[in-house]
C-alpha cells in the first residue's frame, strides 16, 4: 500500500542532494560571479527546510539537533571576525585581506573564501534555526 506522501518523498530525495549541491557552487563561485555567502546559506538551508517538511520535523531534528545549530552559528561568525583581527595582527585594516598572504591577489582570494564562507555557515544555521522556532517550541 503506498503512503500519502510517496511521491513527494521520493522526488524529494533525488532533489536534496541537488540542492545542496547548487548550494556549494554558489558558495565557492561567488567571489567569481553572483553569489556568495548569503546566498549559498539560503539555498542550504531550504534544502534542509524541505527535509523536515517532508520527512517531519523529529528527523529534521535528529539531522540537526540545537546544539549543533548552535556551534554552526557559532563557527561562522568566530571563521568572519577571525579572518577580519587576522587582518588587524598582520598590520593591516580589519577585513583587508591583502596582508593575509605574501601575494595581494591571492590573500584577496582567501580573504574572500573565508568570509563568504563564515557568512554561509552563519546565514544557514540562522535559517534552519529560525524555521525550527516557527515549526515548534525549539529552544
Amino acid at each position: 500500500m503506498m503512503t500519502r506522501h510517496t511521491i513527494l518523498r521520493v522526488i524529494a530525495k533525488f532533489m536534496i542532494p541537488y540542492i545542496l549541491l547548487f548550494a556549494l557552487y554558489v558558495q565557492f563561485h561567488g567571489d567569481f560571479g553572483p553569489g556568495g555567502g548569503f546566498q549559498a546559506g539560503v539555498i542550504f538551508a531550504a534544502g534542509f527546510i524541505l527535509y523536515s517538511l517532508i520527512f517531519g520535523i523529529e528527523n529534521g531534528r535528529k539531522v540537526m539537533p540545537p546544539w549543533l545549530r548552535r556551534a554552526l552559528l557559532s563557527i561562522g561568525v568566530i571563521i568572519f571576525g577571525g579572518t577580519g583581527l587576522f587582518g588587524l595582527i598582520l598590520g593591516g585594516n580589519f577585513l583587508d585581506y591583502n596582508v593575509l598572504l605574501e601575494n595581494p591577489v591571492a590573500g584577496q582570494h582567501l580573504g574572500i573564501l573565508l568570509v563568504e564562507l563564515g557568512v554561509g555557515i552563519t546565514v544557514s544555521a540562522t535559517m534552519i534555526t529560525i524555521f525550527f522556532v516557527f515549526a515548534s517550541q525549539d529552544q
